[in-house]
């Protein structure tokens, strides 16, 4: 009697098993989450932005010439012309993965300023001045960037605007006067920083070559016209802030 009871329930429980197993919900699988974008500053695109600082040109003075004669050259000797500037600048650029390449136009309105006293000044002393009232670069660029901060590389053209004079030490009368528009070389480096949604804020040093340039002074009502060869250089650090036009972020995998 057990054995056949034992068989009978054997027998439902193999019923019932394929039944509870029909019933049962099929087995689901949880689907990958997307992989997570990091988001990484986009330095692409058109900029306008202004800047300020400082800045100070090397300049050497050679007299060459004396009423229209050509005289050995004699050195005048050399001044500083420092002060401050301020200007603003344009620029465009492109982004390949880290690095990144531009153009850029500066301009500044300068309040630079030197003399010395004249190695030739003799019978009657008199001192040379140069003041430069404005300076401007168009450059090129190629920098690296981390994230939000970039570093950068520039180089191309320059040019000043100057003012030459030359005054009794004693009486501060000037007997010679002339202007001059140079142009030169550039190079510089700097440092940007992007600190919100299409700002950044930047640290850039730039050295121009300005070279030679044979600048005469015209004849006054005291003083007949001389040539001088004038070396010039100058070294500027400004601090510039920037607005970039277009999306503050790319994404990235």
């Amino acid at each position: 009697m057990k054995k056949l009871l034992l068989a009978a329930v054997g027998l439902s429980a193999l019923g019932i098993a394929p039944a509870l197993a029909a019933d049962l919900a099929p087995r689901t699988y949880a689907k990958a989450p997307p992989p997570i974008m990091a988001p990484v500053y986009d330095w692409a695109g058109f900029y306008i932005g202004l800047n300020g600082g400082g800045a100070s040109s090397r300049e050497c003075y050679t007299i060459n010439s004396v009423a229209g004669v050509a005289v050995p050259p004699n050195s005048e000797g050399c001044h500083n012309a420092s002060g401050g500037l301020v200007g603003g600048q344009v620029g465009y650029r492109w982004q390949s993965t880290n690095w990144v390449f531009g153009l850029e136009a500066q301009g500044d309105w300068a309040d630079l300023s030197g003399s010395n006293a004249s190695l030739t000044a003799f019978p009657i002393p008199y001192t040379n001045q140069t003041k430069i009232d404005a300076l401007g670069l168009f450059t090129g660029q190629v920098g690296y960037a981390w994230n939000n901060v970039l570093w950068y590389v520039k180089g191309g053209a320059a040019v000043s605007d100057n003012k030459y004079s030359s005054f009794f030490t004693g009486t501060g009368v000037i007997f010679n006067q002339t202007t001059e528009t140079r142009w030169g070389g550039a190079v510089g480096t700097g440092i940007e920083i992007g600190f919100a949604p299409n700002w950044s804020v930047g640290f850039e040093y730039d050295h121009l070559f300005m070279g030679n340039s044979n600048v005469t002074f015209p004849t006054s009502a005291i003083a007949v016209t001389r040539s001088d060869s004038i070396r010039q250089d100058v070294d500027m650090g400004t601090v510039r802030i920037n607005y970039r036009f277009g999306g503050p972020v790319v994404a990235r995998y």
